[in-house]
């Protein structure tokens, strides 16, 4: 485990970029945050007892409430007799009872693990025995999934409770409170994200580094008391917990619950409850764009905060332009940074906003690397690496990948390609890795390619990103047969979806004779990526 680095008040370097290719920036006024995301939920209910927290449907939940169902909830994971410490996994879809059921597990002592609402019972299965997770929080079903039915026949030797959290849960919980006491390094969450291996990995994040980025990410959101946040980033993930609902319980905003992304119904809620703030994928907004008469039904939204995949510069000028959003912000961040790395901010030009990932917030650092680990060159490409409150604890018992991911001066290789403007903003230009984000969702190759090789006529596999309008990106699969095996593309796409998440399952599957190599087996992606026709192996 890195140990937690300390940010102390101090000077900006001169104009904000240190020598060398390199954005600097330092932490002020961190005092006066909640200590802990249960602190966050009391202060919240005393401050603002009767405002909105969350809007879940018909049902309202003022921040007051919230605070005691939270406090309940505790007590009622804490009677499981989970020692502190323990892992408590979250296994369902956006709605007012993950909050309250998180919140609450982490009030009880324990460290939440969220799991992809969209992952399937041998892939949920993989993540609670990676963290030997003592109790699985989770709903009957969603989406078409039934939960505890995908988890049959799992092989599960830790979990001691699977507990429902919808229908009466809220009414069932414990009518007292624990009183616990937190240090702001003990650990909040581990969310799993996959790396180039395949393997996914458990990214840890401690209380104080869930409020210092959910502040970090608020300031320049604009987000305040009175706000009404429209969250269908979904809850396991950075966009949704740390860049979502958290702010809210910061600043005093409601956070209004959106299962899972509907166009139709996205434009009512909007309309209804009078959304002030809106942020996702360019798929959600592109969608608003295709959609006649969406601008007259979202006049409320002041804001709009999109990332998680390449934006093109014509969305922003058409989100400020035709949909009539006032501000709109762009950013960057990963998993292993809290989800939240730089972000424009209501000042930036719309040129900026359109070109650019905006510049660090404060407290982290950004520099720029050549392939040796040197600095690049002012203006030059190279991998972005980052330094600040924000870089995780480390991954869940994985010494050896935390080590290759952070450096012993706290630098984290991203494996992202970049360059900082004159401006100090940064542009993504490259992902060193293979992955692609289709609609917001982060997809990696590797994996998905371990997983379509469990197919028993598939020899190889290899998947790639490929540009789509609404998506963003989706994947596409060059797959090689096993000698004497028969399968076609629309079989195999049915078998992986049943097999994987549906945003993993590639968009297309091509059949090729073999995959192009170089000279030490390494399969060219590039070839795939850019001209497929000219790999060789390949028939006409």
């Amino acid at each position: 485990m890195m140990p937690p680095l300390e940010w102390r008040r101090g000077e900006q370097d001169a104009g904000g970029v240190a020598a060398g290719n390199s954005q600097r920036t330092v932490r002020i006024g961190v005092t006066g945050l909640p200590v802990s995301i249960p602190e966050a939920v009391r202060a919240a209910g005393s401050r603002w007892p009767k405002r909105d927290a969350i809007v879940d449907g018909d049902l309202r939940l003022d921040f007051a409430s919230l605070g005691d169902l939270v406090a309940r909830a505790a007590t009622s994971i804490a009677e499981l007799d989970i020692a502190p410490g323990a892992r408590v996994a979250l296994w369902a879809p956006n709605a007012a009872n993950w909050i309250i059921a998180c919140a609450g597990a982490q009030a009880a002592g324990a460290t939440v693990v969220p799991i992809n609402s969209r992952l399937k019972g041998a892939e949920a299965a993989y993540i609670l025995n990676r963290t030997r997770a003592d109790v699985l929080l989770t709903v009957q079903s969603f989406a078409g999934n039934d939960y505890p039915v995908m988890l049959e026949g799992q092989d599960l030797p830790h979990l001691k409770h699977t507990v429902l959290i919808d229908g009466a849960w809220r009414a069932a919980l414990a009518d007292t409170a624990p009183t616990n006491t937190f240090r702001r390094h003990d650990i909040a969450d581990i969310i799993f994200t996959s790396g180039t291996t395949g393997a996914p990995k458990g990214v840890m994040a401690s209380h104080f580094q869930n409020i210092a980025t959910a502040d970090s990410w608020a300031t320049p959101v604009g987000l305040r008391e009175g706000d009404r946040y429209l969250l269908v980033n979904p809850y396991f993930h950075c966009f949704g917990y740390k860049a979502g609902w958290l702010p809210c319980l910061l600043r005093g905003a409601t956070a209004v619950s959106m299962p899972s992304f509907d166009p139709a119904a996205l434009i009512d809620m909007i309309e209804r409850e009078a959304i002030t703030i809106l942020a996702g994928a360019p798929t959600i907004f592109q969608t608003l764009l295709d959609t006649p008469g969406a601008a007259d039904r979202t006049h409320t939204l002041r804001t709009a905060v999109t990332g998680a995949a390449s934006v093109p510069p014509r969305l922003i000028a058409e989100m400020r332009g035709a949909l009539a959003i006032p501000t709109v912000l762009t950013g960057y961040g990963l998993t292993e940074a809290t989800g939240v790395v730089s972000m424009s901010d209501a000042t930036d030009s719309p040129e900026v906003a359109a070109t650019t990932a905006g510049r660090p917030v404060p407290g982290v650092e950004i520099v720029i690397c050549t392939p040796d680990g040197a600095l690049a060159p002012q203006g030059s490409e190279g991998e972005i690496r980052v330094r600040g409150y924000n870089v995780m604890t480390g991954y869940f018992e994985d010494e050896p990948a935390t080590r290759e991911a952070i450096d012993p001066d706290g630098w984290l290789r991203t494996g992202d390609v970049g360059r900082i403007t004159e401006d100090g903003c940064i542009q993504i230009t490259d992902r060193l890795k293979d992955m692609y984000i289709s609609g917001g969702f982060n997809c990696y190759p590797a994996e998905i390619e371990r997983l379509l090789c469990g197919h028993p006529a598939i020899a190889q596999a290899a998947v790639v990103g490929m540009a789509d309008h609404r998506m963003g990106e989706v994947g596409k699969a060059y797959v090689v047969l096993r000698p004497s095996s028969q399968a076609g593309p629309d079989e195999i796409i049915q078998w992986a979806r049943s097999a994987m998440a549906n945003y993993k399952v590639p968009r297309t599957i091509e059949i090729v004779p073999a995959l192009p190599t170089n000279a030490s087996g390494k399969v060219q992606k590039y070839l795939l990526r850019g001209d497929p026709s000219a790999a060789p192996g390949r028939g006409k």
